[in-house]
């Protein structure tokens, strides 16, 4: 056996007491040294933890296993656990639930499908948020307001021309809100594993991609009116390329559809993992 590395021994070295102490080994205090002192001051006549157990232990006995702390005591009595310490772990600091991602349709819509490609996996598609149809519904409401008031006026002045031209007018305008209606209806944004697209258009189809890999940036933008009712503008970055897709307003649950890619983007096998365990669930509950 060789003998132990270090400098050799020097008597009148001022630093050889100091060196000394420091490597003296730090006493350890067992159980089977002294009895339990009980109840006092920051003490407790409850099971204890010691350092020293749980290494080279035999089977049966406690402490066993790797961790360098054990649990000494009553094997067959697990440590308490109250309450509100469970509490802390149902809910964040705030008192609010843990966040999960809320459950989508497992098939894409029949206006969705025809844009994907067999070995493509779909993971859900979001219509704008209603705020988007603000300004045709305001037409819409103001247009049979003032043109239902002009034809009422207009029919006590005998003049039936003009009377039927304001009522084809606001035919005209109700017609333009029904387009903006069905525009909206139309109007997808959708996620895969592979890409996000925004598809619109009613006669005129418009189909706008940008790959997951691609994306160098994300972010969302909420105002104060988004944020009390729950929508925002994603905008998306590619460095040094021409995008088809950059700036998509009028979300939805903009948080929600945020980690939805961005766990798409970074950790795409915890989702393949995740819907896999869903759909076991699934059937088992079919089959129950």
């Amino acid at each position: 056996m060789g003998s132990p590395s270090g400098p050799p021994f020097d008597p009148d070295d001022p630093d050889r007491e100091r060196r000394e102490r420091d490597t003296e080994p730090i006493p350890r205090y067992r159980p089977d040294d002294a009895p339990n002192p009980g109840p006092g001051p920051g003490m407790s006549d409850g099971p204890f933890l010691s350092d020293d157990v749980g290494y080279g232990v035999g089977p049966g006995q406690p402490g066993e296993g790797r961790s360098g702390r054990a649990w000494v005591g009553d094997p067959d009595q697990p440590p308490t656990i109250s309450e509100e310490e469970l509490a802390g772990l149902r809910a964040d600091a705030q008192g609010m639930a843990p966040r999960r991602v809320l459950p989508l349709e497992d098939e894409p819509s029949s206006l969705v499908a025809r844009y994907l490609f067999p070995t493509e996996r779909y993971r859900g598609e979001w219509k704008r948020h209603w705020i988007h149809l603000t300004t045709p519904i305001i037409v819409g409401i103001a247009a049979t307001f003032v043109l239902g008031y002009l034809s009422g006026f207009l029919a006590g002045q005998d003049v039936g021309a003009l009377t039927t031209i304001a009522v084809l007018l606001w035919f005209a305008v109700m017609g333009w809100v029904a387009w903006r209606v069905a525009d909206w209806w139309y109007d997808r944004f959708i996620l895969t594993n592979k890409r996000v697209m925004v598809v619109n258009g009613i006669i005129t189809r418009r189909v706008a991609m940008m790959p997951l890999t691609r994306v160098t940036d994300m972010k969302y933008e909420q105002s104060p009116t988004g944020r009390a009712l729950n929508y925002g503008t994603f905008v998306l970055e590619s460095a040094g390329q021409e995008q088809a897709l950059r700036e998509i307003k009028n979300l939805p649950n903009p948080n929600e559809l945020y980690l939805r890619v961005v766990e798409e983007m970074y950790e795409p096998q915890a989702v393949e993992a995740r819907l896999g365990k869903e759909a076991d669930e699934a059937k088992a509950d079919d089959g129950a």
